[in-house]
């Protein structure tokens, strides 16, 4: 039997992990809390498919699930949970890269679809355009340089996020962030 979703809104995520450790059930209110941002997340640093994205997801939890005894509360549970997908998402990037299939990055094209009606066609079309520039710029950072931007800038996380999912030190992530923006810049001027 599944909690329904009610019963997940009123609980931290503390207490969703105590009571996942009794009752399985209890484990979806985690899923659903971090599904979405998680698989964004994913597609964002992996250059994942949604199918990929799903499978790397589906086997972060598996993690989350199997170390949910061994959680360090020193830790916010939000960044303990992204360092868990981090790791994976970062282990299918490199082996896509090793086995030389990541030629074609992948492009949303439902992105803009849900665009409002009253948008006008030259502003979707410049959102569009400056989110496949972000997106090819991204794909050519270096890895430590991708991850710290993505982290920041895309899903809004503080310095001691960063530095707790990274496991660097938060002047080390400042220093990243900085030498990532010149960088990024450099590339924003050239782009292909």
């Amino acid at each position: 039997m599944l909690t329904p979703k009610f019963i997940c809104d009123g609980l931290s995520d503390l207490e969703i992990i105590r009571k996942s450790l009794e009752v399985v059930d209890y484990f979806s209110c985690l899923y659903e809390r971090y599904e979405e941002k998680l698989m964004r997340y994913i597609k964002r640093v992996a250059f994942a498919t949604d199918e990929e994205a799903a499978d790397i997801l589906q086997e972060s939890f598996i993690k989350i699930w199997k170390n949910l005894n061994a959680v360090d509360q020193s830790l916010k549970l939000s960044s303990w949970i992204y360092r868990i997908v981090h790791n994976e998402a970062i282990s299918f990037l490199r082996q896509k890269k090793s086995f030389g299939k990541n030629q074609n990055i992948p492009w949303d094209d439902t992105r803009y679809a849900e665009l409002p009606d009253d948008t006008l066609p030259e502003e979707a079309e410049e959102l569009e355009y400056r989110d496949k520039l972000t997106h090819h710029i991204l794909a050519r950072l270096p890895e430590q340089y991708k991850e710290v931007l993505i982290l920041k800038f895309l899903e809004n996380m503080s310095y001691e996020e960063i530095s707790d999912i990274l496991k660097i030190p938060e002047g080390t992530v400042a220093i990243r962030i900085n030498r990532a923006k010149k960088i990024f810049r450099k590339y924003a001027e050239h782009p292909f």
